[in-house]
């Protein structure tokens, strides 16, 4: 189907406003899922009679786990099923996962069905770009992405104030009661969404051309150097999410705190992302993200040195982490450009691959990271400084040693 600057008159779609609230609703989801735990994991950790403190961040960390493996499915499922004929399973899978983990009677129960959960869930963000795409092209693309993730970022600087709110009120397992009550009104709100794949555009399973492209993608110097190092400072996040609760809590002693914390750490990515927007075209893709490693190095080792000085305070801790989950930023989508630059022939499966291995090892890494909390900041800001040398040395290797180029004057080599 040619894309279009506005919608196909073929097409009776919402209005533009509830379009994008619609389908910014459907990517929070996941986000809810995630954020809404947190403040909760005590509670689960009691009511399941989890003995050891950190496995509790197991709940987060195989939620995360699912939708790295999910993601490499749901794009070629879309392109042949439609994307109303993946999304609205996929949600009915979320409504029916989520009052599963309510009902959960046991730890390992719980997380054998959060990782379905996950793994579901990792649907919602691969349908959503899809039925922009298929809607919109050019500036009028840019425009509804944009605003779509405006009104998603709202959701993680809410979602544990709301997951404490229901906790405290009607305990930990209502949490999820919500998330499949939310996962039912947008099953019945997507009626009003017709099916946006052309039947022009439907594309039939090959295994073997998607096996052969992740292949490519593997083994292209650039590609791969920049799509490890994304998930390694996406591993970063991913550690600070599942040790976050216990260290405002058991560290700061202030867990009635943590809401607002987390919502100031959100803010800092949220205004990372766009600032990010309004300068990348000017200075370029690889001179902001790869001074964003520095920087991010930089705040890494001032937050080791304040941990190490005795006088940390939970503010300063704030600050910190407000700095640095921000500059990740404007490394994840900048470094998630660079290495999908020579694969705009197979845009779907290089892409589906590359959110696939991201995710898998920034879950993966991030579940390691939260498992090495001992009580202190220590582990987490170490964790933080070996994932900006390793994500910087990725970069080098990726780019022949060439730093803050512009893509005029950037390594060709892809091997």
């Amino acid at each position: 189907m040619h894309k279009m600057t506005e919608p196909s008159p073929r097409l009776s779609l919402p209005g533009d406003r509830e379009m994008v609230i619609m389908m910014a609703m459907v990517m929070a989801l996941n986000a809810l899922a995630i954020d809404s735990m947190l403040p909760a994991l005590p509670a689960i950790g009691r009511g399941l009679e989890v003995a050891v403190a950190n496995h509790r961040q197991y709940v987060i960390s195989v939620y995360l786990l699912g939708i790295g493996i999910g993601s490499l499915v749901y794009g070629p499922l879309a392109d042949r099923f439609g994307r109303k004929g993946v999304l609205v399973p996929a949600l009915v899978g979320y409504v029916i996962l989520s009052i599963g983990c309510g009902l959960a009677m046991s730890f390992p129960m719980l997380l054998a069905l959060r990782f379905g959960h996950g793994l579901v869930s990792a649907a919602l963000g691969v349908i959503v770009v899809a039925v922009i795409r298929d809607l919109f092209s050019g500036d009028a693309m840019a425009k509804r992405l944009s605003l779509i993730f405006l009104v998603f970022m709202v959701v993680p600087i809410i979602a544990p104030t709301m997951g404490a709110g229901v906790e405290a009120v009607a305990g930990w397992r209502a949490i999820f009661i919500v998330l499949a009550v939310m996962g039912v009104v947008m099953i019945l709100w997507l009626r009003r969404l017709p099916e946006t794949l052309a039947p022009a555009d439907v594309r039939p399973l090959d295994w073997r051309t998607m096996v052969a492209g992740w292949a490519t993608v593997t083994r292209h110097r650039r590609a791969a150097g920049y799509m490890i190092a994304s998930g390694m400072m996406q591993a970063a996040l991913y550690g600070y999410l599942n040790s976050s609760e216990q260290i405002i809590a058991d560290v700061f002693d202030a867990r009635s705190l943590f809401p607002l914390v987390f919502a100031c750490v959100a803010i800092g990515i949220a205004a990372a992302n766009f600032s990010n927007a309004a300068i990348v075209e000017r200075f370029g893709a690889r001179r902001v993200s790869q001074s964003a490693v520095f920087a991010f190095m930089a705040t890494s080792i001032a937050q080791i040195l304040v941990a190490l000085s005795g006088a940390e305070t939970l503010w300063m801790f704030t600050v910190l982490m407000m700095i640095n989950v921000g500059l990740i930023g404007f490394i994840g989508s900048n470094f998630g450009s660079i290495a999908m630059e020579d694969f705009g022939h197979m845009a779907g499966v290089a892409s589906s691959y590359q959110s696939f291995a991201k995710t898998l090892l920034a879950a993966g890494a991030g579940a390691l990271i939260g498992q090495l909390y001992d009580g202190t900041t220590l582990p987490l800001a170490y964790a933080f400084c070996a994932c900006a040398i390793i994500g910087l040395a990725l970069v080098l290797w990726a780019e022949h040693g060439k730093l803050f180029t512009r893509p005029g004057t950037a390594a060709k080599t892809p091997f």
